[in-house]
């Protein structure tokens, strides 16, 4: 892909309103909204200066997955990616090359679809213990509870363990942790991470709890020397071609990354589900009445999933409107040309599911939660990449086929108890960090249905 014909003449974008630091405070400031306004302004690919780091936002749906799928091998991680591995090593998410893929060949087994049937039952029992604990008229917050139900799913299904007495522990060092993010996408914060500063030791309490509760999981199945026939102990029973087996830092590494990427991202799809469902009562009624039809009073199973058309379809917007992954970063190994245009090595392209998804060429009022656009026949028209909220390539999310379920039958399990209601004076703003959360929490105020 590179090129001797390499040009310095760059795509439109918005002026540098600061010499040292280009664009990057008002594109920390609220990057979501940021992207969105420059891509309707100046097009589908657009010039960022980010201090040193020249960026380019990329908005078609065929650029997308040229960068994602077609030139893949031309691209490495994003930046945020890159100093994700303080936390998470090198587990899938972070690690490149042949040691990803490697990694990805080992835990794949775990995701495949003849497992899902037993998941999808134990994904129903943890909502059920969910909605069981919860009162009319309660108000709770959904940022806090859907991550409950969520992280229970996932170390049941992917650890045969109960960490619910950890829940709230592991909530608060998440929150310490995507909080130090955003200043790890700093200029010059290889040195801040050096300082002793406040945010820095806080950061490093928060892995060392994480890391408590993933290596004592760990710990306890080496001791007992099962096969559960879970992840956990695939990571423990894989070997090399050279009968060598994993360190347990390399079983930590790849543990925590999917106990954090599958509770995390579901959760935060969850919320934003509730909050559509509790802002337009036509679709919830409709959302109701099919599970009404469909089910009859009895608990879902996974075979009901292909059957609940319009609540995937609940979902799917979640996933379109609010996408957990709301931006997509790599960066140019090679002179990259696009658009007309030749983006040098060292470059970051950014393609963003949270602007592609509010395209109107492609959503018709793409502000409206419409769930009836997931229908096969009117899904099957959409580009291809003009909706990706799981990335795609050899980087696609390992638990695409896991979080569809998962939402799913999440939402049809507390939904034929609970409806849900704004608390007053929440609000529904956004605050982008890794994923995509509530910037104040979702307050809400549970209902029985019957």
């Amino acid at each position: 892909m590179s090129t001797s014909s390499a040009t310095e003449k760059r795509p439109p974008g918005p002026k540098s309103a600061n010499p040292l630091f280009g664009v990057l405070g008002p594109f920390r400031k609220d990057p979501p909204t940021f992207l969105l306004r420059n891509a309707r302004e100046f097009g589908d690919l657009v010039h960022l200066r980010l201090a040193h780091q020249n960026a380019y936002l990329v908005n078609r749906p065929e650029w997308v997955r040229d960068i994602l799928v077609t030139h893949q091998s031309n691209f490495l991680k994003s930046r945020v990616l890159e100093r994700a591995k303080r936390l998470l090593g090198e587990g899938l998410l972070t690690s490149e090359g042949e040691f990803h893929t490697r990694q990805r060949r080992l835990v794949q087994p775990a995701f495949h679809r003849d497992r899902m049937a037993h998941y999808g039952s134990q994904m129903v029992e943890c909502a059920v213990q969910a909605r069981e604990r919860w009162k009319p008229g309660e108000q709770m917050d959904l940022a806090i509870e859907m991550p409950r139900v969520t992280l229970a799913i996932v170390a049941k299904t992917l650890f045969s363990a109960d960490v619910s007495s950890e829940a709230d522990g592991i909530g608060h060092a998440l929150t310490e942790i995507f909080s130090m993010f955003d200043t790890l996408m700093l200029p010059f914060s290889d040195w801040i991470q050096r300082l002793p500063l406040p945010m820095v030791r806080r950061f490093e309490r928060a892995r060392d709890s994480l890391d408590k509760v993933v290596y004592s999981l760990i710990a306890q199945r080496r001791a007992s020397g099962r096969d559960e026939g879970d992840l956990l102990s695939m990571l423990l029973l894989a070997q090399d071609e050279d009968r060598s087996v994993m360190t347990d830092k390399q079983v930590r590494d790849e543990a925590l990354t999917l106990m954090i990427a599958g509770h995390e991202t579901t959760a935060n799809a969850l919320l934003w589900s509730w909050y559509l469902l509790s802002q337009n009562p036509a679709v919830e009624a409709k959302f109701h009445a099919e599970l009404d039809a469909v089910l009859g009073g009895r608990l879902p199973t996974f075979e009901d999933v292909p059957k609940l058309k319009y609540t995937t379809g609940v979902f799917g917007e979640a996933l379109r409107l609010y996408p957990p992954a709301w931006a997509i970063g790599r960066r140019a190994k090679q002179d990259y040309p696009i658009g007309g245009y030749v983006v040098k090595a060292g470059s970051i392209l950014i393609t963003s599911p949270w602007v592609s998804h509010r395209d109107p060429r492609w959503f018709s009022e793409p502000e409206k939660c419409d769930p009836e656009r997931w229908r096969p026949e009117v899904a099957e028209k959409l580009p291809k990449f003009a909706y990706f909220p799981f990335g795609g390539g050899a980087r696609v999310c390992i638990g695409e086929r896991f979080a569809w379920a998962e939402g799913v039958l999440a939402l049809a399990t507390i939904a034929q108890r609970w409806k849900f209601k704004l608390a007053p004076g929440q609000t529904a703003e956004t605050k982008a960090v890794i994923t995509l959360r509530p910037k104040d929490g979702m307050r809400m105020i549970a209902g029985r249905r019957a």
